[in-house]
């Protein structure tokens, strides 16, 4: 592996969590595994690992872009990254309202729609680990 790769695998660690990281990396496959190795080099070792913007912001751009482009299903993992990048709740109905005007109410809306209920898996698990530690 590369240094790229390393720092890419810290980050994407960093950002997404263990668990999710541990989960994707058990699902590899030799078929795909030159795919997993070009995303950890390339997004999270050079786009991520750059220190030009702070990982907040960087999660409202991902977050907007994906609404943007209709590529909902990554925005619940974004999602639950903001509570390790720092975007606020309120950060990521601002960048969806960005969408809306730029990209089209649709697509915002549905983004939308997939961070409540993300959210409220993210509140759920919260509850539940707090009951099993009482």
């Amino acid at each position: 592996m590369t240094n790229r790769f390393d720092k890419g695998m810290a980050v994407r660690r960093h950002v997404l969590g263990d668990a999710h990281v541990d989960r994707a990396e058990a699902a590899k496959t030799a078929f795909d595994d030159p795919f997993q190795t070009l995303i950890t080099e390339t997004a999270w070792g050079n786009v991520w690992a750059s220190d030009g913007i702070a990982p907040r912001e960087r999660s409202m751009l991902t977050l907007a872009l994906l609404a943007a482009l209709g590529n909902f299903d990554e925005i619940p993992m974004h999602i639950r990254a903001t509570t390790r990048t720092g975007a606020s709740k309120q950060d990521v109905l601002e960048a969806f309202q960005h969408v809306a005007i730029y990209a089209g109410v649709p697509r915002a809306n549905q983004a939308l729609k997939l961070a409540r209920q993300t959210y409220a898996e993210i509140e759920a698990a919260e509850v539940a680990a707090a009951q099993d530690t009482a």
